[in-house]
């Protein structure tokens, strides 16, 4: 019999935005070791599962000692859970986490009564609408130079949130890959390029200097010392304009020691200053968002 419990009720109202960050003594190279294990009881709602990858995406409550509330992957290795669980339900679990990773183990799911799956209305509470138009931010690029959110007359922004010493591949990482690939692309149609700019911007401004982002930018454009960065920038600013900046898109990190535990959030700004559309977590793939890119409308200016 699964140790996962089933129960039958109604639904809550469900909670805040988007996935997180692991924290700790975890390494970028991933030893094979699993070191010590952190157990911490989890709450939320189910808003997505990846059958294929044994994955449900929450909306969890606080988990006090350790992160905030926020949206986010976990691996559920309960295949007796996953034939069952949906998207609306509500979950309670043991939260694992050792070097390697983090897992869910002993779920309790409660179901939603059909037609009760009310998860997507979370998802956008704390993030700006489409159509919503952009404010500027104070920030600073990769030269040490002044750089915007807002756009020259007919050019759209890619913006994502990242921070260099990321430990978890599927985090910032993946993020950063999905930029590249997504700025490889665009150099094949020079027209779309130059209707296009990239911004990443670190929500570790104490470690992340321009000089760190110049470097961590050029290994991923791997163009290194030559890059110009005239089309992808790496942005920092002041803690305090950050993390404005971040809370706009909804976006929620906290400093635990020498990591960072955050959501992420990706968004496409139209030419018009407004916000086309709100990638959240790191289920999005560059062949989607460079879709977006093209749908987006033509500015008369930027017409031939």
């Amino acid at each position: 019999m699964s140790k996962s419990l089933v129960i039958f009720r109604g639904y809550f109202y469900s909670l805040l935005i988007l996935v997180l960050l692991l924290s700790g003594s975890l390494t970028a190279g991933c030893s094979k070791n699993a070191g010590a294990e952190r157990r911490f009881q989890l709450k939320g709602r189910v808003v997505a599962v990846d059958l294929a990858n044994g994955k449900v995406e929450v909306d969890h409550e606080e988990i006090p000692g350790y992160m905030p509330a926020m949206q986010m992957p976990f691996s559920l290795a309960d295949a007796e859970a996953l034939k069952t669980i949906e998207s609306g339900d509500e979950i309670q679990a043991t939260l694992v986490v050792n070097d390697l990773g983090y897992r869910l183990e002993q779920p309790i799911i409660t179901k939603a009564l059909p037609g009760g799956a009310a998860a997507s209305q979370a998802a956008s509470a704390a993030e700006p609408k489409p159509g919503a138009e952009i404010p500027d931010f104070k920030l600073v690029n990769q030269d040490g130079k002044a750089t915007k959110l807002r756009q020259p007359a007919g050019r759209s922004l890619l913006l994502t949130f990242i921070y260099t010493r990321c430990p978890l591949p599927d985090f910032c990482p993946l993020i950063s890959g999905n930029f590249a690939e997504i700025n490889r692309e665009l150099e094949k149609d020079p027209a779309l390029r130059d209707r296009t700019h990239l911004l990443s911007v670190t929500i570790d401004p104490a470690y992340d200097t321009p000089k760190v982002l110049r470097s961590y930018g050029g290994g991923y454009t791997e163009k290194y010392g030559t890059e110009t960065f005239e089309h992808w920038e790496f942005a920092t600013g002041e803690p305090a304009e950050i993390k404005r900046l971040a809370t706009f898109f909804g976006l929620s990190y906290m400093a635990e020691k020498d990591q960072i535990i955050h959501s992420l959030r990706t968004a496409l700004i139209g030419p018009d200053g407004r916000l086309f559309k709100v990638y959240r977590g790191n289920e999005w793939k560059p062949a989607d968002v460079l879709q977006d890119i093209r749908n987006l409308p033509v500015p008369a200016e930027a017409r031939p």
